[in-house]
């Protein structure tokens, strides 16, 4: 009996822990995204489904916007992630831990106050383009605070590690005799990155993308501190519902609507690549 038991007892606190602040919350939010009145008054459940399609319609720049930064973003941190996984992978010898340990250490920072480092970086007289704007390789005129570029380059470098660490498992596990027979074989390096390492490593990059295309297309830091007004995402929209206009329903409905979109690309993206492939190569 204890025996049979026994998964169940070990499952149990994490299902009450995704209970109460996961399936709770949701289906809260659910009952209040049907509801109607307002914050004085109270709301009322009326099964309202308006509130989604003025909620798209109103709202659907930003929607879009959101999904093409937080997808832009994303090949970014492959195309930054992936060089800085292999070298550690491959050449990190007996300092990996160590240079993880550094890639990680910006980290240790919080979220918000590392957002703010990036613009006093990005601001028009700061250390990154006051001295080419002094040497005259910029116009004073040009900047990029408030701008898409500062947007997506905070999202980048705010994910950065949750695109490198997984890359860099799925490197690790790759046995170097299998590139030197490749290398044995007369493949170049380039092909022999590109039929043997590379494959290898799409669980990584799988992961990856899963890791960092959610968050960054839901971000609202970035976008309120690097961005402007022409810069909104759907995350500062639904901030501002719920904690400025105290406007529930439509808070409500927008988060379930980026939730469904999120879901639909992440099944899309997994089908495209061929997740029961992935899986038999990280089983390997």
């Amino acid at each position: 009996m204890r025996r049979r038991l026994a998964p169940y007892l070990l499952v149990l606190p994490g299902g009450l822990w995704l209970l109460l602040f996961f399936v709770v919350p949701m289906v809260t939010m659910l009952s209040l995204s049907l509801q109607e009145g307002d914050i004085v008054n109270g709301y009322v459940l009326t099964g309202h489904w308006q509130t989604y399609t003025d909620a798209i319609v109103n709202y659907r720049t930003q929607i879009v916007r959101s999904l093409i930064y937080g997808a832009v973003a994303t090949v970014l941190l492959i195309a930054a992630a992936f060089p800085v996984a292999y070298w550690i992978a491959f050449h990190g010898g007996r300092r990996k831990a160590s240079y993880l340990f550094l890639l990680l250490l910006p980290f240790f920072v919080s979220f918000v106050l590392r957002t703010i480092s990036w613009r006093y970086i990005l601001t028009d007289e700061g250390i990154l383009l006051g001295p080419l704007k002094d040497a005259g390789l910029l116009a004073d005129s040009f900047h990029l605070l408030g701008t898409p570029v500062a947007v997506i380059l905070g999202l980048v470098y705010n994910f950065l590690p949750f695109m490198v660490l997984p890359i860099y498992v799925a490197l690790e596990r790759i046995d170097p005799r299998v590139v030197e027979a490749a290398r044995d074989l007369y493949a170049s390096p380039l092909l022999a990155f590109r039929t043997v390492v590379f494959p290898l490593a799409l669980p990584g990059v799988f992961a990856g993308v899963l890791m960092t295309f959610v968050p960054a297309s839901s971000d609202y830091v970035n976008s309120a501190v690097l961005g402007s007004s022409s810069t909104t995402m759907i995350g500062q929209v639904i901030q501002s519902q719920y904690l400025v206009s105290s406007n529930y329903p439509t808070a409500s409905a927008l988060s379930f609507t980026l939730m469904a979109v999120l879901l639909v690309g992440v099944f899309a993206y997994a089908r495209a690549l061929g997740t029961e492939d992935v899986m038999k190569v990280a089983a390997r």
